[in-house]
């Protein structure tokens, strides 16, 4: 909720104030008005991106991939499919300049010339230098100036713990030569000291998630100590050189994490009187607000007062694609109104709390800055307790007005090389040319009034989660960030621990039947640890499951499809309620870890509750009807399903096939995998107690070679749903084929039988993303995934630079138990999964140059991650499943081979490219043959109705799981013709 400031208390004050800075930063407003030939290429690209929204997403897309290209020839090209599209506007000077045949043409390469030169111009508008020597030189001129300075470094996005280490070295460099600079520069009161104490002249912002490779909230004591460790080190450093150091915000789901982590290390006896450190604040957090209130309580127990940079925010767009893809409530305000109102009344808590806080009001909106200072002119805040600042290139104007009228102002200021500042500077520019921005209304002459006007929050819309309209809206993960959620599931975990070693019991025509044979399902973390007893079925209780499977089918085929419906909803609401339980037997029984346990949930929720609508929509059917005949095409179940499933995903993907089954009105007997039999047992449980009637559903843990095999080759069988290995589909396959004696009726196999998936990596790729997505695909549940990548195809150019930062990112995960927070990779399933993938690595080192393999623990089935770089095509480790976490790195020379190598196995399933060409991304929809194409993002975690999973060739057959055609598969369609003339007349539809 958004605190409404004491608009009648400041508000005259705050009008006053604002006139007179808009006053002093208006003098030359007319800037949109008056771009002509003459202006500079930067300043043009800038206007037209704000008078033309499509020119400006192609644009800043262009921008964003300009660091990556390395030739004049290729900036030309990348400005023709980026800008060139017909469906993007140019203005007549930009469509002149890109008026060229070919990229290597001399008109190609005066554009690419003209227009990067014009892109890094604009850069240095808003990165102070790209090496310390320059930054020095800005911050000097600064001084001169009055101002203040803060410097961040660009290119915190640390995937290694190389480079997290490189972050640390690298700030106390800089903090080195910037105090060594210091030496030579004179005292300026109006920025150095303030009532009587000095302030440190250098200053710098660091961002917390840098100093550790795999912070993650879902971890936070392995990233407290891990990122607290390399604080101490900086803020000792700091202390000696007399400089202070502030903690940026970032994204939303590392707020809490960075604030528990800032105040437990700075109650430290070391730090706990330190006043040279900062915290940020971001006003469109709609929680900031009790931040605030929470970071004052705790400063007035602290006993020492810290700097609160306030801030709006720099990744709303981020903040609100991420959750309406995970579902979760928006933590932004979605109005700039809210945002703007929030920032006042957070401005007014802290002015008004000044003895405990040190108040630093980060804006370019005048008002914002105004209301500020009227605040602290009415209760007489000293002038060390606040000061203004302004982002670098984006404020100048407003600071010289600050400064003007005596305010200290501090300048943030980023320095990097321009590839790792690109983010930064499409973050600048969307803030500078976005509608709502104050910076671009003040330079559209938007009257005084207007621009000063008190946030309106009634005027503007709800604040409320947009939902997908019409769409289906599926389970949200777990959002780890809240440290209920996790204690939630730290509960659950030790609630399953009390149950291990159970006896889970096969379920056959509503009894739960004793069984000759029992067998230990075990922890593959420690394969000490018994998850439960499995009793297997006999062939004979198997013939009696299939009897009452048999008895049970005329009832169950004609119960309403509402009615069928229903059981899967009531079952996805039992999952819901039970979702921490449910992950730790995952967790436990499989060993996946804990957010990829907890996504499994979600994913069998999203199965109950999607293929509900999908046959209530099915169950309407279709009309065909003419003068004087109905014409009705409807469908009818099957029979009887077999559902065959795996034990890498043993809730999600034996939850689907059997709903599916069911709610299309089939009886269906599931037969699990040895490995994973005590999860589906928990699935059993919940749909006998969302109502599944005797019979229908049975639950037939067994032997695949003796009750797989009855069950496929049994005459009643209707439907076999089979995920798993190639060798047992394609028998399966073969063995369905054959019609058995008193057999009436075709077999329909739906079958997945896995995949060798390749991404692509091409020389425009970014390689943060590239590296980060190719790590999570390779080696997320150890490689135990169909849709895993293990190839990854990286083009001449950019091959050993990004084997070296895979290499890196991949020695920086953590090895372990999957129920540990800590853990990016856990066990594979058991020892016969162990030996087969290290006879598959004993082969690669034949083949290929090893670039890595780790080390693992032994008390467990583990196997640390491998990468084999140089690998031939055609090699076994390209060319096989391995199903374990080995990657095979392949070297091409351009984009064609590079597509011919990902297509030149015998699977088609999931494949990725990592492109910023758009031609590239064009062909990979086009031509790369597998059934989910994923660009510029991991390829596995298909979620269902969003990315429909499934492939071809010997991927399997059958339509995609989670899309609009699977339930088909367990369906017969029928057309009902009836001729409805009675003596020459019929009724006419809709007559009375």
């Amino acid at each position: 909720m958004v605190l409404q400031a004491q608009t009648s208390t400041y508000e005259a004050k705050t009008q006053e104030v604002a006139r007179q800075l808009l006053v002093a930063t208006q003098e030359n407003r007319s800037f949109l008005g008056s771009l002509r030939d003459q202006m500079r290429w930067d300043d043009k690209l800038l206007a037209w991106a704000m008078s033309n929204p499509g020119l400006r997403v192609q644009l800043f897309r262009f921008i964003d991939t300009l660091p990556a290209l390395h030739s004049k020839s290729e900036i030309a090209a990348h400005l023709q499919e980026y800008l060139g599209a017909e469906s993007v506007e140019l203005p007549s000077a930009l469509k002149g300049m890109l008026n060229f045949a070919h990229p290597d043409s001399m008109p190609g390469q005066v554009a690419a010339t003209t227009v990067s030169t014009a892109v890094e111009t604009l850069a240095h508008k808003y990165i102070s230098g790209e090496n310390i020597k320059q930054v020095i030189k800005t911050v000097e001129r600064l001084r001169k100036e009055k101002m203040a300075f803060t410097i961040d470094l660009l290119g915190e996005a640390v995937i290694t713990e190389s480079e997290a280490q490189s972050y640390l070295e690298r700030y106390l460099e800089l903090m080195q030569q910037l105090v060594e600079a210091s030496k030579n520069w004179g005292v300026i009161p109006a920025i150095d000291e303030a009532d009587g104490q000095i302030i440190p002249q250098v200053q710098v912002s660091v961002k917390l998630t840098a100093f550790y490779s795999q912070f993650d909230p879902l971890d936070p004591q392995g990233s407290e100590e891990k990122v607290s460790d390399r604080i101490r080190i900086l803020l000792r450093r700091a202390q000696e050189l007399g400089a202070s150091v502030h903690f940026d915000m970032e994204q939303y789901a590392y707020k809490d994490l960075t604030l528990t982590i800032l105040q437990k290390l700075l109650l430290e006896d070391e730090f706990r009187q330190r006043t040279d450190i900062g915290v940020t604040i971001q006003a469109y957090l709609r929680d900031s607000l009790e931040d605030g209130k929470k970071l004052i309580s705790w400063l007035q127990q602290r006993g020492y007062p810290l700097t609160v940079r306030l801030v709006k925010g720099a990744y709303w767009d981020q903040e609100t694609i991420k959750s309406e893809q995970k579902h979760w409530p928006q933590p932004v305000y979605n109005d700039k109104a809210a945002t703007d109102a929030n920032f006042e009344a957070i401005t007014q808590l802290l002015l008004e709390n000044h003895q405990y806080v040190y108040t630093a009001i980060g804006s370019h909106n005048v008002r914002s800055q105004a209301r500020a200072i009227a605040i602290a002119e009415s209760l007489n805040v000293p002038r060390r307790h606040f000061e203004m600042q302004v982002l670098y290139g984006m404020g100048d104007k407003l600071a010289k007005a600050l400064v003007n009228q005596g305010y200290r102002v501090r300048v943030y200021c980023p320095y990097g090389e321009l590839l790792p500042g690109m983010a930064y500077l499409i973050r600048r520019l969307l803030e500078n040319t976005a509608n709502s921005s104050f910076l671009r209304q003040n330079l559209e002459n938007r009257p005084i009034e207007e621009l000063l006007a008190p946030p309106n929050v009634e005027s503007q819309s709800k604040d409320q989660r947009r939902k997908q309209e019409g769409g289906f809206v599926g389970a949200a993960d777990t959002d780890f960030a809240h440290e209920e959620v996790r204690n939630m599931f730290t509960a659950a975990l030790a609630g399953v621990r009390e149950q291990l070693g159970r006896v889970y019991l096969p379920l056959v025509n509503g009894e739960y039947v004793n069984t000759q044979e029992l067998i230990d399902s075990v922890n593959p973390a420690n394969f000490g640890e018994v998850v439960g007893r499995v009793g297997l079925i006999s062939v004979a209780q198997a013939q009696e499951a299939m009897e009452a499977a048999k008895a049970a089918f005329p009832s169950w085929r004609k119960t309403p499809v509402q009615e069928r419906a229903g059981v899967l909803r009531k079952a996805a609401d039992l999952m819901q309620s039970r979702r921490a339980e449910l992950t730790a037997w995952i967790v436990l029984e499989v060993g996946k870890v804990v957010k990829e346990a907890d996504a499994e949930v979600s994913e069998a929720i999203d199965f109950c509750l999607y293929y509900a609508e999908e046959m209530e929509r099915l169950d309407k059917g279709v009309n065909y009807d003419v003068a004087g005949e109905t014409n009705r095409y409807i469908y009818q179940p099957r029979g009887i399903a077999v559902v065959i499933s795996p034990w890498n995903f043993p809730l999600a993907i034996a939850c689907g096939m059997t709903v599916a089954a069911l709610v299309a009105g089939n009886c269906t007997l599931l037969k699990p995998a040895e490995t994973s039999s005590v999860i589906t047992a928990k699935l059993t449980e919940i749909l006998v107690e969302a109502g599944i009637p005797q019979g229908v559903f049975q639950y037939l843990p067994g032997k695949g070679s003796q009750v797989g095999a009855y069950l496929v080759n049994h005459p009643d069988t209707h439907i076999i749903a089979f995920t798993g290995s190639q060798e047992v589909g394609c028998r399966i396959y073969a063995e369905a084929a054959t019609l058995k004696p008193g057999q009436k009726h075709m077999k329909r196999v739906i079958a997945e039988m896995g995949g060798k998936n390749a991404i692509i990596v091409d020389e425009s790729a970014d390689l943060d993303q590239a590296v980060v997505g190719v790590v999570q695909s390779a080696f997320g549940y150890s490689g135990q995934k169909c849709s895993a990548c293990s190839r990854v195809i990286v083009l001449e150019p950019i091959y050993d630079t990004f084997v070296q930062r895979l290499v890196a990112a991949t020695k920086s995960l953590n090895i372990g138990a999957a129920e540990l927070p800590s853990t990016q990779v856990g066990p594979v399933i058991d020892a016969q999964a162990r030996d087969r993938i290290l006879a598959y690595i004993a082969t690669g080192k034949t083949q290929a140059q090893v670039a890595l393999e780790m080390t693992a623990p032994t008390q467990g089935y583990y196997i640390g991650p491998v990468i084999f770089s140089e690998v031939p095509p055609d090699a076994t480790i390209a060319q096989q499943e391995i199903f374990g976490p080995v990657l095979a790195v392949i070297r091409v020379k351009d984009f064609t081979q590079a597509l011919a190598v990902a297509n030149s196995t015998n699977y088609a399933l999931t494949g990725g490219l990592y492109s910023r060409t758009p031609s590239h991304i064009q062909q990979a929809q086009t031509d790369l043959e597998v059934g989910n194409v994923y660009i510029n993002r991991n390829i596995t975690g298909a979620i269902v109705a969003r990315q429909p999973f499934g492939g071809f060739k010997l991927s399997g057959v059958g339509s995609k799981a989670g899309g609009p055609d699977y339930l088909l598969q367990f369906l017969e369609p029928r057309t009902v013709t009836e001729n409805i003339q009675r003596q020459g007349f019929a009724p006419i539809p809709g007559a009375d």
